[in-house]
């Protein structure tokens, strides 16, 4: 093997390994994706069972039900529309109906929302950018001041 001959295969192996570590990267990147959509987006949308998103919005008034052990159900809506949502596990403590709030998780075979993990605002002016965007969209939040509803 020529001296040319062996930088070439040299190039060609560095080449060859950043492009794998590419496409590594991609679908790992690929798998833990989790789109965010307000209730008035998914009515929009056609989700699979089983596709990850964030729904975000408020906490409806009146519909926190506690069930046996830490099961609990609510609705996240965004003055519109309204998503029913499952949820097992311990919340946050500032979770309370009329805040904020961002869930993940993906909806199931009987196109029910399963959330594995819930986010509430932390204080009483934040409200996660995604939320606060759709939520002045929408007409309902009012630049810190809270919903109107």
């Amino acid at each position: 093997m020529t001296r040319k001959q062996k930088r070439l295969t040299v190039i060609a192996g560095g080449v060859g390994f950043i492009l794998a570590a590419v496409l590594l990267v991609m679908f790992a990147f690929s798998q833990s994706i989790a789109y965010f959509y307000m209730p008035g987006d998914l009515a929009k949308a056609e989700l699979a069972p089983g596709t990850r998103i964030r729904l975000g919005g408020l906490v409806a008034e009146g519909s926190v039900v506690r069930s046996e052990g830490s099961q609990v159900r609510f609705t996240v809506t965004d003055g519109h529309d309204a998503v029913p949502v499952r949820y097992v596990g311990i919340l946050p403590d500032l979770f309370r109906e009329g805040q904020g709030v961002v869930t993940e998780g993906a909806f199931d075979a009987t196109h029910a929302f399963v959330a594995d993990s819930v986010l509430a605002k932390h204080d009483e002016t934040y409200m996660p950018k995604e939320v606060a965007d759709g939520l002045k969209k929408s007409g309902v939040w009012n630049d810190g001041k809270g919903a109107t509803q």
